[in-house]
C-alpha cells in the first residue's frame, strides 16, 4: 500500500491500513504522535497530500453541523459576518491547537443554547439537498430520454437512405429508362429526403435548467449604487530641516559636489546605487540643523 494512507483525528500519519489494524487490534487506542485516546474509527483514508488539511477538512465538517445558521437567521449583513468570522475562528483554534479546551467549551455551549436552530438549519438543509437531488435526477433522466430518441432517429435516417439507395439500384435493373434521367431522379429524392431528414433532426431541446430557470431568460438585475467619494490628490510633502535648501538630483554634477565622490561601478548600478543619490543623502544630512539656534 502507498504510505500515509490513513489519518487520525489529530492528523498524525500512518502507513498503511493494515498499520492501523494492527494498533487497534483491540478497538482503541493511544495515538502515537500525540497520545490522543483514538478509536480505529477515527481514522480515514488521506485525500490529501498534507494531513493538516485532512484535519481541517474534517474539523470543518464537525464544526459546520453545529454552526448552520444561515444569513436569513441574522438581522444584518455585518451580524453574519461577525458570525462567519467566529466559525472561522474556531475551526482555526482546533486545526492549530489553540485553546482547544475553551474552544470545545463554548462550542458545547452553543450547541445547548441553539439546539432548536441548529436542529431547524439540518431539516432545512436536509430538504434543501432532497430537492436538488431530485432536480438533478430529474434532468438526468430527461438527458437519457433525448439521448435514446436522437439514437432511434439516426438509425431511422439510416434505414431510409439504405432504403432509397436499393430502389434506386432496382430501377437500373428493371427500367427501360435511361440511366442519367433515373440517377437525376433519384438526386430529386434524395435532396428531398435530406430536407425532411432536416427536419426530424430539429429535437426539442431542453427550455429550462435544473434550478428551474428558463434558458435564454433575462434577469434584470438592479444596478450598483455609485457612492461619490472624493479622489485622492497627491500634496508633496514638505519638511523643514532648519537649513538651507538642497540641491536636486540633476544640479549635483553640475554644481560641483560630486567631484568626490566615488563613481558607481557596474556591480554598483545592478543593485540600485548610484553616486548622485549617495552624494544627496549626504548633502541632506549636512545641511540639516545649520540654521537652528534654541530659543
Amino acid at each position: 500500500m502507498s504510505p500515509c494512507v490513513c489519518v487520525c483525528v489529530c492528523a498524525s500519519p500512518l502507513r498503511c491500513e493494515s498499520c492501523v489494524e494492527m494498533l487497534f487490534v483491540r478497538g482503541s487506542g493511544n495515538c502515537q504522535e500525540c497520545d490522543t485516546p483514538l478509536r480505529k474509527s477515527n481514522f480515514r483514508v488521506q485525500l490529501f497530500e498534507d494531513p493538516a488539511v485532512d484535519k481541517e477538512v474534517e474539523i470543518r465538517k464537525k464544526v459546520l453541523k453545529i454552526y448552520n445558521k444561515r444569513e436569513r437567521d441574522f438581522p444584518s449583513l455585518r451580524e453574519y459576518n461577525d458570525y462567519l468570522e467566529l466559525v472561522e475562528e474556531i475551526i482555526y483554534n482546533l486545526t492549530n491547537n489553540v485553546d482547544v479546551e475553551n474552544t470545545k467549551q463554548a462550542m458545547e455551549q452553543y450547541q445547548r443554547e441553539n439546539k432548536d436552530v441548529i436542529q431547524r438549519n439540518k431539516v432545512k438543509l436536509t430538504r434543501e439537498q432532497e430537492e436538488l437531488e431530485e432536480l438533478l435526477l430529474l434532468e438526468q433522466q430527461e438527458n437519457e430520454q433525448r439521448r435514446l430518441e436522437q439514437l432511434q432517429e439516426e438509425q431511422r435516417q439510416l434505414l431510409a437512405k439504405k432504403k432509397s439507395k436499393q430502389a434506386l439500384l432496382d430501377q437500373l435493373e428493371s427500367s427501360k429508362l435511361p440511366a442519367s434521367l433515373l440517377l437525376a431522379q433519384h438526386k430529386d429524392r434524395a435532396a428531398q429526403l435530406e430536407v425532411q431528414l432536416e427536419k426530424q433532426r430539429q429535437i426539442v431541446k431542453p427550455t429550462t435548467f435544473s434550478t428551474g430557470i428558463i434558458m435564454g431568460q433575462k434577469i434584470s438585475l438592479q444596478p450598483v449604487p455609485q457612492i461619490a467619494e472624493v479622489l485622492y490628490r497627491y500634496q508633496p510633502l514638505h519638511i523643514d530641516t532648519w537649513g538651507p535648501p538642497v540641491p536636486d538630483l540633476d544640479q549635483l554634477g553640475r554644481l560641483g559636489y560630486l567631484n568626490h565622490v566615488r563613481a558607481a561601478s557596474p556591480q554598483d548600478l545592478a543593485g540600485g546605487y548610484t553616486s548622485s543619490l549617495a552624494c544627496h543623502r549626504a548633502v541632506q544630512d549636512a545641511f540639516s540643523g545649520l540654521f537652528y539656534s534654541p530659543l
